[in-house]
């Protein structure tokens, strides 16, 4: 699929961000460009947002044991080396 950059503004926007960032073109460059925003925008999601993914597996992992005891798993579990 093409894409044409008819906006001469943008265009020479392209151009500069080629020659800033060494690209061998400037549809290399947008891809650059494109694949960094896109990375920004998915970071700067509400935390809420970010968080649901981690709960939802909290709670598919099911209810926690009251009777787990960290240290005694960990003591056990060095002992056995």
């Amino acid at each position: 699929m093409a894409l044409f950059i008819r906006d001469d503004a943008v265009g020479l926007l392209a151009t500069q961000l080629q020659k800033a960032l060494k690209a061998p073109s400037k549809t290399e460059a947008v891809r650059i460009a494109l694949q960094r925003e896109l990375a920004r925008v998915q970071q700067d999601r509400p935390l809420r947002e970010r968080v649901a993914k981690s709960q939802a597996m909290a709670e598919a992992m099911g209810t926690s044991d009251p009777a787990f005891d960290l240290k005694t798993f960990t003591d056990e579990m060095w002992d056995d080396l």
